[in-house]
C-alpha cells in the first residue's frame, strides 16, 4: 500500500489504527454536513475502514489517513477512488479535514499530492470530483487543483456539482505551482 508524504503530511492507507482519529473526524456534525449531513456512528466509522481496506486490496489505491507530520494526529482523510464507487466510473478524488485545520492549506496539499498519484503512478487521463454546490471551500481546493467545473450531476444520492482536470490540466497547474513541469 502507498504512503504519499507532503511537506507537512503523511497520507497512509487508512486502517484499524486510524480508528479513533478517524471516527473523531467523522463524528463532527461541521465536517460531515456536506458528506453524509450526520456524525458517523462507530459502526459507520468501521464500515467505511472495512470498505476501504476491501479496496486497497482490489484496485491498489483508496482513502488515505492524513497525519500531520509535527503533532503525529490524524487530522483528515481524502481519496482516489472511482465516482460511485464502481470500477467503471472515472477516478475521483476526495477530501475531508478536521474543522480545526481549516483554512490552513492542508487540503490542497493533500488534493495536490493525491492528484499526483493518480496521474504519475495510475497513469489518470482524466480525475473528477464532485461536492454539494454550497460547499464552497472545497470548490476553493478544486479550483487551486486546476479542475474545472462541469455543472450538477446525481451521485451518492445526491445532485452535486461535478469537477473535472485532464493529464493536461494538471500539468498546467503543476507547471504554475512549481515554475517549471519535472
Amino acid at each position: 500500500m502507498t504512503i504519499l508524504l507532503t511537506p507537512r503530511l503523511r497520507l497512509e492507507p487508512l486502517t484499524e489504527a486510524h480508528f479513533d482519529g478517524l471516527h473523531r473526524l467523522n463524528n463532527d456534525p461541521e465536517v460531515m454536513r456536506y458528506i453524509t449531513g450526520k456524525p458517523d456512528t462507530p459502526e459507520d466509522t468501521q464500515l467505511m475502514i472495512d470498505r476501504v481496506k476491501e479496496k486497497w486490496a482490489e484496485w491498489g489505491y483508496s482513502w488515505w489517513a492524513f497525519i500531520e507530520l509535527a503533532t503525529g494526529e490524524l487530522i483528515g482523510a481524502g481519496c482516489i477512488q472511482h465516482l460511485g464507487r464502481v470500477r467503471s466510473g472515472p477516478l475521483e478524488i476526495g477530501w475531508r479535514l478536521r474543522l480545526d485545520r481549516w483554512h490552513q492549506g492542508f487540503a490542497s496539499e493533500a488534493a495536490q499530492r493525491m492528484a499526483d498519484f493518480a496521474f504519475e503512478d495510475l497513469q489518470a487521463v482524466q480525475l473528477c470530483a464532485v461536492r454539494v454546490a454550497e460547499n464552497l471551500a472545497s470548490g476553493k481546493v478544486m479550483d487551486r487543483l486546476g479542475m474545472h467545473y462541469t455543472g450538477i450531476e446525481h451521485w451518492y444520492d445526491k445532485d452535486l456539482a461535478r469537477h473535472d482536470m485532464s493529464r493536461d490540466d494538471w500539468l498546467a497547474a503543476r507547471k504554475l505551482r512549481v515554475g517549471t513541469v519535472r
